[in-house]
Parts: C-alpha cells; structure tokens; sequence
C-alpha cells in the first residue's frame, strides 16, 4: 500500500472526509451535515469513522476549511460556522488521530489539488474558486501558493464587485461573498442553489468573471479554475457568463486570454485539496529534517 492521506472539508453545509491515495485517488469517503453546534466534536466523530475503513494509517491529515485563520493562535473563524470561531483545529485534530496535521484555507487547498490532480496541472500561474456557502480563493504564481502575511492571500470572496452593495459577513458591503455564495442566493430567492432562476445563474457568472478580470491583472494570471457545489451546480450557463465578462474587462495585454475553466476534479477537489496540504506538508517536513 502506497502513502495515503486523511483528508478532512470542513463547510458551511457539510463536513466531508476521505481516505486519498498518493496519486490523488479518493479510497474512502463520507459525510455528514455541518450541525448548528460542536461542529468539532461531529468533525472528529467523522474523522474516527472514515480512519476505521482505510486500508492502511494515513500518514498525515489535511483539513481544508473556511477563513480567516489565526497563525499565531492556532485557530480557525470560519464567518459562517459561529461554533468553531476560535476552535484551534490542528491542536485536536492531532490530539485525536495522533498524526500530523495541516490545516488551511480550502480554497487554497482547491488550488493546491487542482494542480496535483486537476485543471491546473503544469500550470505555474493562476487562481483557484471554492463557490459553496462562501466564496474563497487560493492564487498560485510562479508555482508557489501565495500565503500572505498571516496565511490569509486569496480571499476572493471579499473582492468587491457592487460598491455600496449588499452587507457582507465580513463586515464591508458589495463583496463577491454577498451575491455569489451558497447562503447568498439562496437568501436572495428562498431556494436552494441547484434551483436558482437562469436570471441568478448568470448574474452569478458576471459578478464572478468581474472579480477574476482584476486578480488576473493583480496577479498577472492566465488561468481560473473554479469549484464548489454553486459553481459546478450552476454548470456551463454560469462558465459562459464569467468567461463573457472576463473577455469584456480584462483588456490589459497581459490579461488578455484569462480563462475561467470548472475544477477538473469535480466534487471531489475540496478533498483532493484537502490531501494535498497534507501531502505538501509532509515534503516540507522532509527538507527540513
């Protein structure tokens, strides 16, 4: 048996975990609905059940979860789950498997399986969407994942793209979060998502492609690759509208060609992702041994 991984999603509607294999093969996998409350305690729950079917002991633990994060206390503020704002995760993550643990941002984490396994392989530049119950981003350039100052880059979810816009949860207004998220729509139009009018589908892909034609200029990318359950729900109608509108604002030279493609591996990227923090932190333990 090969090297595998204990990969963990942590979302706004759903807490998902799965064995991955070191070629980014999902082995094993489940999921639960994110409770209102003890979120930690239901991701630990699922953690020792998926543990329990894997055909080997993960040599490590990768969680994907909402943003921002606090380096320098360990903990997670996920804006949408109020019961795991300040829950340091990679503390009792391990305390409970007894394996290392790497926890980021899941669209940082997209970014980094999408390029192990996905749309953006060999691609040293470009940006990577997680469009579920929030919005978030991970930019990868010159082939390495952009961190920031406290481990935050990425956030797309709080460009703004309505000046003077609805509230965000974030605290701004007109941010993509408070028109493109999950929670957005379905606040909006008293439906979930997958039922959105064609209308809200396509305001969807404007606002969003709005948003990628200025990181593409910032960032000097020529690739977006876009996930999560509303984008990849939304399908073609919502890819159609965003790569319009990234044609008709990205006109800098440079920026010219930006395209906006669906995440390569589908439903399965946030766990793919999810692996590959995990993967990636065991090479940087390596090198520095």
């Amino acid at each position: 048996m090969t090297t595998c991984y204990l990969a963990l999603d942590v979302g706004g509607s759903k807490l998902s975990a799965a064995i991955v294999g070191d070629h980014g093969e999902v082995l094993v996998r489940d999921r639960v609905p994110t409770p209102q409350r003890e979120v930690a305690s239901a991701l630990g729950r699922l953690a020792s059940r998926v543990l329990a079917a894997a055909p080997a002991v993960p040599a490590a633990v990768g969680v994907g979860c909402a943003g921002p994060m606090d380096p320098t206390t360990g903990t997670v503020h996920p804006l949408h789950i109020p019961s795991l704002q300040g829950v340091a995760l990679e503390e009792e993550l391990a305390a409970l498997t007894g394996l290392p643990v790497a926890v980021d941002h899941n669209a940082k984490a997209l970014a980094l399986g999408e390029a192990w396994g996905g749309a953006a392989v060999g691609e040293r530049d470009f940006v990577a969407v997680m469009m579920g119950s929030a919005v978030g981003g991970g930019i990868v350039s010159r082939g390495r994942l952009l961190e920031g100052r406290l481990g935050n880059a990425g956030q797309l979810g709080h460009v703004v793209v309505e000046p003077e816009g609805r509230s965000c949860a974030c605290g701004g207004r007109g941010c993509v979060e408070a028109y493109c998220s999950g929670r957005a729509i379905e606040d909006e139009t008293g439906r979930p998502p997958q039922r959105a009018p064609q209308a809200i589908v396509e305001r969807t892909g404007i606002l969003m492609g709005r948003a990628l034609a200025s990181v593409g200029a910032v960032c000097d990318l020529r690739l977006a690759v876009v996930g999560g359950s509303v984008a990849l729900g939304f399908g073609e109608p919502f890819f159609t509208a965003a790569q319009a509108e990234i044609d008709q604002r990205a006109r800098v030279p440079s920026t010219v060609g930006l395209r906006v493609v669906p995440a390569g591996l589908g439903q399965l990227a946030p766990l793919v992702g999810a692996a590959a923090l995990a993967r990636r932190a065991l090479e940087r333990s390596a090198r520095r041994a």
